[in-house]
């Protein structure tokens, strides 16, 4: 992780690279991830994952909407294990191989086999954190019925997300909801722009 200036503690770099492995070894068999060498691992997933980490407060009740092959709910649980953390997915397949890469590695995390909007049924979060799982105008269509259980959403986007705001705007699914670009980063060695949106509900928050 030094070469890529990432400083975290020994034992959580040490989890990191466990995680890569075993995420690899269930790639053999499950299309998990797209990045299958350790570099775009570290500059794509550890970094957005360490990005959306700055956002969070410390014992929040975070969801992560969709955690896909663990990113970046198991992350989250290895550098930030203050959180209490769930995160959920619909795909049979991909919950059991993240459950099991969670249970193997002994993470803080709590993986349910079920679509956010199920969860929200029954549970509130202080923030819902997701990346790569849809374009915002859909996101924000999904969730629309369950702002009650949700305190904030804050979310990784590309280069696009000004257009993804407008689209989301013209379709009126931002409505009472407040966005903001709370911060703009690149993936290293590259010019691929991210940013991180917090967004939620201009009223009071859930307690």
């Amino acid at each position: 992780m030094d070469r890529f200036d990432i400083a975290l503690p020994v034992e959580q770099i040490e989890q990191l690279d466990r995680y890569c492995r075993l995420l690899w070894s269930w790639n053999e068999r499950l299309n998990l991830t797209r990045h299958t060498d350790y570099e775009k691992f570290v500059t794509r997933d550890v970094v957005d994952s360490l990005a959306l980490a700055d956002h969070l407060d410390e014992a929040a009740r975070v969801l992560d909407v969709g955690i896909g092959g663990g990113v970046p709910g198991v992350i989250l649980a290895i550098v930030r294990p203050d959180l209490k953390l769930t995160a959920c997915e619909s795909v049979q397949k991909k919950f059991q191989a993240v459950h099991a890469i969670a249970g193997e590695l002994a993470l803080p995390i709590e993986i349910v086999h079920a679509r956010a909007e199920e969860v929200l049924e029954s549970r509130r979060y202080d923030t819902l954190v997701a990346r790569a799982v849809a374009p915002l105008a859909k996101l924000l269509y999904w969730l629309e019925p369950y702002w009650d259980a949700i305190g904030q959403l804050i979310i990784i986007k590309g280069r696009h997300w000004v257009d993804e705001r407008h689209a989301a705007r013209e379709q009126g699914r931002l409505g009472k909801l407040e966005l903001r670009r709370v911060a703009t980063y690149n993936t290293p060695g590259t010019d691929r722009e991210s940013v991180i949106l917090r967004i939620w509900r201009d009223e009071e928050p859930i307690t």
